[in-house]
């Protein structure tokens, strides 16, 4: 049991009930410290709400899990088993690709299926992907196996290993490295765009994110049956077995500091709680600015480029849509130019590619009998540009539902109903996140390891951070996995990858 000098039980504050939060206050709690969990909204989940709407649900986060040990292991601190309360159910297709041609690719759970699939576009192309995939596995085996959940607080932790990441080349971005092995440009498109799945753009993406092409292939593509909610509401129960103060409705104003270390923190009624330990789940540029006053100026000097935002589109359908796959990419006709578009210059095209997710593929209880759910993503720009999503949020709405009409979800316009939206100005009021972005800053290279924001605090003592604006980075997997950084950081033992 960890306690102070006087014997009693240490107390560790955690701020923000996102999975890192969560996953964070599992762990402290295996550690032995008495933990309370602070969440400004009115349930657990941060990003990973679930909205009702006239008998449809929605996941508001994250929709994809892979690396499912992660989740197997907090219930492992307690001698539990994830299975005896959660049901996490294989997919297969991964994600079915819908290009502006006509043309669909799926991509599939086993490697025999998946070549099958490039052959219908290129013959060479099934041989450049084996040579990928055994490229993914080589970054795997050093980027997650060995980097992922290590601490970089010191720049010599980023010197060591560098002759590993110079070996597999991964000073080169994502889509060079695909490129290197695909030729076909839509094959090239589909197994670039994994690093929009945590907020990167795949050309300027340090190509370590090829690993999550291994780490999906490696344990698979999954969906939680009940929903992200269900996984959120089944950890709550965990915390609570274990101990865990949860408390919602609880706006912090202030990290407390006595002689440059973390002491507790205020909240927006002038409550305080003591602590000995503090993490902050959010983003860390937000915690900077907003609740260590007393701290300025304590922004890196360096400014931070932040993900794209998100325009998310939430619906039901009065008609079922079989042949629409769990997971869908709606690719449009341009691709690095779109990009470059929404990452760099941060205005609105008039084209888009979507990540459309249909859970009723798997889980009929996600809306009424006969009927579908739907949550349509769309990359956008983040609030550093200027739109106004009062008007534009309607026409993109507009445009979305008239661009699935005509493909994939035909008679959309006139079974569509329960229609709803969020955009980076929601992002930014809802979740407190920086610019509205999606995922924090982006993955680049020199925004990566002991680049990113670090897990502890070089100059106040007792302070750390979890979450997408740290490392390792953004995603279910690397939010999850930065609680495990924080743990080795306050045992120096190394914590397993599980992988």
């Amino acid at each position: 049991m960890t306690s102070t000098a006087s014997g009693t039980m240490k107390k560790a504050v955690v701020i923000g009930a996102g999975f890192a939060g969560i996953a964070t206050a599992l762990r402290l709690r295996a550690l032995g410290y008495q933990v309370t969990l602070l969440e400004r909204l009115a349930n657990l989940g941060g990003r990973a709400q679930v909205f009702q709407r006239g008998g449809y649900r929605h996941d508001a986060g994250p929709t994809v899990i892979t690396a499912p040990f992660l989740f197997d292991e907090l219930y492992e601190l307690f001698g539990e088993k994830l299975e005896d309360h959660l049901d996490f159910v294989p997919l297969d297709p991964f994600y079915r690709f819908h290009f502006a041609d006509g043309s669909q690719f799926d991509y599939r759970a086993s490697i025999e299926d998946t070549l099958t699939e490039i052959r219908r576009f290129s013959v060479d192309d099934a041989d450049g992907y084996l040579k990928l995939l055994e490229k993914s596995k080589k970054v795997y085996d050093v980027g997650f196996k060995k980097l992922v959940h290590r601490p970089f607080t010191r720049v010599w932790d980023m010197v060591k290993q560098i002759p590993a990441l110079l070996i597999l080349k991964c000073y080169r971005t994502v889509s060079q490295m695909v490129n290197s092995h695909l030729k076909h440009p839509l094959i090239r498109q589909a197994f670039s765009i994994h690093p929009l799945l945590v907020g990167g753009n795949p050309f300027k993406t340090t190509a370590i994110y090829t690993l999550i092409h291994y780490l999906e292939r490696r344990w698979g593509v999954f969906f939680c049956m009940g929903g992200t909610g269900k996984l959120v509401d089944e950890l709550g129960a965990l915390m609570k077995r274990q101990g865990i103060d949860i408390q919602f409705h609880a706006d912090v104003d202030e990290i407390i500091l006595e002689h440059k270390t973390a002491k507790g923190v205020r909240l927006s009624n002038n409550a305080t709680i003591d602590a000995d330990l503090v993490v902050f789940g959010g983003d860390p540029e937000t915690c900077y600015q907003h609740l260590l006053p007393q701290a300025k100026p304590r922004l890196p000097s360096i400014k931070k480029q932040y993900s794209m935002g998100l325009y998310v589109l939430y619906f039901g359908t009065k008609k079922l849509y079989p042949d629409v796959a769990h997971h869908s990419i709606w690719m449009g006709p341009r691709f690095k130019q779109l990009l470059s578009e929404i990452f760099d210059s941060k205005q609105m095209s008039e084209d888009f590619s979507l990540y459309l997710h249909r859970p009723t593929a798997t889980d009929k209880s996600f809306a009424p009998d006969g009927c579908e759910s739907f949550y349509v993503l769309c990359p956008v720009p983040n609030l550093q540009g200027n739109i106004d999503w009062s008007t534009e949020a309607e026409k993109l709405r507009d445009r979305i539902i008239d661009a699935l009409e005509d493909s994939i979800l035909p008679q959309l316009s006139s079974v569509i109903e329960e229609v709803f939206w969020m955009t980076p100005e929601d992002f930014a009021n809802d979740y407190r996140s920086m610019h509205g972005a999606g995922f924090s800053i982006e993955p680049r290279l020199t925004q990566s390891a002991w680049f990113r924001f670090h897990n502890r605090d070089k100059a106040i003592a007792n302070l750390y951070f979890v979450g997408a604006g740290t490392h390792p980075g953004a995603g279910l997997p690397g939010v999850v996995s930065s609680a495990k950084v924080v743990e080795e950081l306050l045992t120096g033992v190394e914590v397993g990858s599980g992988g």
